[in-house]
């Protein structure tokens, strides 16, 4: 385990944008293949993230033979009767999901004019050397990829800032993957909770692994979601998380290969605009008042005369009275002044003081 001491304090730029402890989340808009085949939906769906809210864009660089073979097989067919894409053959799933490497420019080019970070997820060392040649701002690595440890040793080298999903993954992958990490010269590193479910729901998310992972690894943490709500999200931000990663698209009843699990505009906006209040929301530890509560001070109640009283006569619990306002004195000071005598004639509906007090 890495020790608490050795958090790196400094925040980590991806494309202009700081993250880290004192900023609020990140939200990237993850792509993947629901632009279903169509450069111009893409470009759509990039300016739907930015006008949503979103602080990047994210997709995936891949084809069909960076990540398996053509092959009939039986392994090579998804045989999880859960699964969304159940039957499908590995090498036609990917063939029409993945992002034309030729789309990847064009596709930063407009997400860079409407303000949004560029990354793309790199599944092998041909796309991560792709996506270094193109200048993108951050590399990705899938859950999957966490045990491919060429890989993880090249993008440690490449020195981009790094978001490194940990779905299914144990705690002795992640120690590799970290170590790997850092023994390859990078600490601009994000390691994401995820739950590898598609989608999946909020009682598998576990957000308080956060927690440890931040304390495990002495690491920057976020959240990588496949859940279609944003509660996840805002728990997530509420411990911690600097990165909240989101499936999006334009419309889920359109379809697309992850329309199932990605989230449309008006959820995005929620999403950007929930977490940035739910960070807002845990400010610093705090005790006592502050400027806005000024006004709310002085409607505490405090220890007010309530009869006349005349110079010599005691206070009693008849004449007087802990109420509103806070004029008087505190009342803890109640007890104390029972049975204590006046210095002085007093009227009705005077707040005490200690003058008043032989």
């Amino acid at each position: 385990m890495y020790g608490k001491k050795q958090m790196k304090k400094s925040a980590i730029n991806i494309g202009g944008q700081l993250i880290g402890s004192g900023f609020r989340p990140m939200t990237i808009a993850e792509m993947s293949g629901n632009h279903n085949g169509d450069l111009e939906r893409a470009i759509a769906i990039v300016r739907a993230a930015a006008s949503s809210g979103a602080d990047a864009i994210k997709l995936q660089t891949y084809t069909p033979d960076t990540l398996t073979i053509d092959s009939r097989r039986s392994e090579f067919f998804i045989d999880d009767p859960e699964s969304l894409w159940y039957g499908c053959r590995l090498w036609d799933l990917y063939a029409e999901a993945h992002t034309p490497w030729e789309w990847h420019e064009p596709i930063f080019e407009v997400a860079r004019k409407e303000g949004l970070v560029c990354i793309s997820t790199a599944f092998d060392l041909k796309s991560l050397e792709f996506l270094l040649s193109i200048g993108v701002d951050a590399i990705k690595i899938a859950s999957f990829e966490l045990i491919h440890i060429p890989l993880i040793e090249a993008a440690a080298r490449s020195h981009k800032p790094l978001l490194i999903s940990t779905g299914m993954a144990t705690i002795q992958e992640i120690d590799d993957t970290v170590a790997t990490i850092r023994a390859n010269g990078c600490d601009q590193f994000v390691l994401l909770k995820c739950t590898s479910a598609y989608p999946s729901v909020e009682k598998d998310a576990n957000i308080l692994t956060i927690d440890d992972m931040r304390l495990r690894y002495a690491c920057e943490v976020g959240l990588s979601d496949h859940t279609l709500r944003p509660y996840v999200a805002f728990a997530a931000t509420a411990h911690g998380a600097v990165v909240i990663e989101k499936h999006f698209t334009i419309s889920r009843a359109e379809g697309g290969v992850d329309a199932a699990f990605s989230i449309e505009p008006s959820e995005l906006s929620e999403l950007t605009e929930g977490t940035q209040l739910v960070w807002q929301s845990l400010g610093t530890i705090s005790y006592g008042s502050l400027s806005v509560e000024d006004a709310s001070l002085k409607e505490r109640p405090s220890i007010y005369v309530v009869r006349p009283i005349k110079k010599g006569e005691l206070f009693t619990e008849e004449n007087l009275r802990v109420i509103r306002p806070g004029n008087g004195l505190p009342p803890k000071h109640y007890s104390a002044v029972i049975g204590k005598k006046s210095t002085l004639d007093i009227e009705a509906e005077m707040p005490m003081s200690w003058q008043m007090i032989e």
